[in-house]
């Protein structure tokens, strides 16, 4: 064989031999398991205490990342990372008994200052209408998707309390559960239990284990320490966000009841 033929057909042959090892073995794919579910089971809400500009440097070019960005003005969603891949968008947190929520959450990010600290306190930034909108469509899109319970959306406060405040008092979790997303206390239900709770304020042991019961991860210590005061203050800027300093009270109470009721949850 002359050189040149030789030469061209080892470099085919090479070729082959490497489309073999990329395409690996042969996998039959025609058939599926019935037991079978999607890894994700948490939709986790945040926002970017910065502008859109910042937003894409942080979540794209960082340490930290999310599935979803959402802009404000103009509304618009971006994906930044797949939904079958894990972002880096909760840090240490944790809801009922599962931990580290990242390996099984979508995180979605929406493009909000936050919160400024002035001489007149702590001012909110407000979401916008066509925001939340997209919000609202895309969480009915996920939810369909990956089968995610209602009481699995959830901001970042929920699920870090003390340590995380987003997506803060200004973000509207009543139009979700409007919109059939969360479960929300019945207010003719709350209306009936406060004068109950006003007689007769439960303990901290009890304030505590409702708050195990809705999914806040909390010892049941009968104190009231920190860790009780973050997650009640969590719990009161999701569902009651005029007043959220961490206090129990007959309000807070009676909402407490109202969703255990609402979900059927056993006291």
């Amino acid at each position: 064989m002359p050189l040149a033929n030789f030469s061209s057909f080892f470099a085919i042959l090479c070729l082959l031999l490497l489309a073999g090892c990329v395409s690996g073995p042969a996998i039959d794919r025609s058939y599926s398991a019935v037991s079978q579910d999607s890894r994700v089971r948490y939709v986790i809400l945040h926002y970017t205490h910065g502008d859109l500009a910042r937003s894409f440097r942080t979540l794209t070019e960082g340490r930290v990342s999310s599935h979803y960005l959402l802009s404000d003005r103009p509304a618009a969603i971006y994906q930044l990372v797949d939904e079958d891949r894990r972002a880096w968008h909760a840090g240490d947190s944790a809801w009922n008994k599962d931990t580290q929520l990242n390996f099984s959450s979508i995180g979605i990010e929406l493009v909000n200052g936050g919160y400024a600290d002035t001489p007149q306190g702590r001012l909110w930034h407000p979401y916008t209408e066509e925001q939340i909108t997209l919000l609202i469509d895309l969480l009915k899109q996920i939810v369909a998707r990956h089968r995610i319970a209602p009481e699995h959306i959830l901001g970042h406060s929920d699920i870090a309390p003390g340590r995380k405040v987003d997506p803060g008092p200004l973000f509207p979790w009543e139009r979700l559960a409007r919109a059939g997303l969360i479960r929300w206390p019945d207010p003719a239900l709350v209306a009936r239990l406060r004068p109950v709770f006003a007689l007769a304020l439960p303990d901290a042991a009890w304030f505590q284990r409702s708050l195990r019961r809705h999914g806040y991860a909390l010892a049941e210590t009968g104190q009231w320490d920190d860790a009780s005061r973050n997650a009640l203050a969590a719990f009161q800027m999701k569902y009651r966000p005029t007043r959220f300093d961490g206090m129990p009270d007959e309000e807070t109470a009676a909402m407490l009841e109202a969703l255990a009721t609402a979900s059927g949850a056993p006291d």
